[in-house]
């Protein structure tokens, strides 16, 4: 055999370790029961839930709590079927957190609490047209 094909081969390899490795940590979204239950059955790898923060009638936020040294904070939110679940984040609150539409949060349960270990934001955009024209 040549040392070209081994080369290709060892490269194949390597590709498909690659991307099996990467397809076993993927994770998909999911709701906080489907969450819950993934961590019943023992898995504690990140889980992606996507879903809003829980805001009263005049757009104020509901449920946040900030530690006194503002590393670490906590609040409410709602996934996509309307369940409410506090979520601790051990990492000072991200920019723009207030202001955001829709928010991923990616962790696993502990101890019956969601503990994000990272926050993704999905915030309003500044180039949104606010008024729409109609031409007549």
């Amino acid at each position: 055999m040549k040392k070209s094909h081994i080369i290709a081969l060892l490269i194949i390899a390597v590709a498909v370790f690659i991307i099996i490795t990467t397809v076993g940590d993927a994770s998909t979204y999911v709701t906080f029961s489907e969450a819950r239950e993934i961590a019943l059955d023992g898995n504690e790898n990140s889980i992606h839930v996507v879903g809003e923060l829980v805001k009263s009638g005049n757009g104020q936020i509901n449920g946040i709590v900030t530690s006194q040294d503002k590393l670490s904070f906590s609040f409410d939110m709602v996934d996509e079927n309307d369940e409410v679940q506090h979520v601790y984040y051990n990492e000072p609150m991200p920019a723009d957190f207030l202001r955001s539409e829709k928010v991923v949060v990616i962790g696993s349960y502990h101890d019956n609490v969601f503990v994000a270990d990272k926050i993704l934001l999905k915030c309003p955009s500044k180039y949104q047209e606010t008024t729409v024209n109609a031409g007549v």
